[in-house]
């Protein structure tokens, strides 16, 4: 996301990628960069940066309901049962994005998913494990802890997936906390991480 930022009503400030875009404007206030260890929605941000891959993340927000509808609410264990005749359902689906690598890469990570959350216990627990210790980030598209994430992913089977998709996955699931010091949002995200209780592998 763009590291720069908006005034708002009183002389606030928020990062500026969020526009002016109502519902674009509430993803960057409630969601984007407060700590997430929930598996299926770990998941379904992760599938959604694949698919946002070449295109706005505005894009895939609009369309967002449409893909929980398409891939039963990413619940990784029902998209793991899906076959070639979904892929060919949904390549019909003007509700989505209609990229058959794309879609055919949600299931595929579905049961890899499946593997990693059986070797480790949690889904959240391999992500959090690459926090960085750092915050010199802000300026970049990847770190050195988004390619290792982006190797480690692809080491075990998963698609679609690369260091500048891992990065922007930590920034939208508060593994960082890339709200710009200037941002309003940027302090109660950081409250949010302290409180948090990272995943830890069982």
């Amino acid at each position: 996301m763009m590291a720069s930022v908006t005034p708002v009503g009183g002389g606030t400030v928020r990062c500026d990628w969020s526009g002016t875009k109502p519902d674009y404007i509430a993803y960057h206030d409630v969601e984007w960069g407060f700590p997430q260890d929930n598996d299926i929605l770990l998941f379904e941000k992760l599938c959604l940066e694949g698919f946002q891959s070449g295109l706005s993340w505005y894009t895939i927000l609009r369309r967002r309901e449409s893909f929980r509808r398409a891939f039963y609410g990413f619940d990784y264990r029902r998209v793991a049962l899906m076959g070639s005749s979904d892929v060919a359902r949904l390549l019909l689906n003007k509700d989505i994005v209609r990229h058959r690598g794309k879609i055919e890469s949600v299931i595929n990570n579905s049961r890899r998913a499946l593997t990693l959350e059986d070797d480790l216990g949690s889904f959240g627990a391999f992500f959090w494990s690459f926090e960085p210790s750092s915050e010199d980030w802000s300026a970049n598209t990847q770190t050195p802890e988004s390619i290792a994430m982006a190797k480690a992913l692809k080491a075990r089977g998963f698609s679609f997936i690369g260091p500048t998709t891992a990065f922007a996955f930590m920034e939208a699931t508060g593994i960082v906390n890339n709200h710009k010091p200037e941002c309003f949002v940027r302090s109660t995200v950081e409250a949010a991480r302290g409180n948090f209780v990272r995943p830890v592998v069982s």
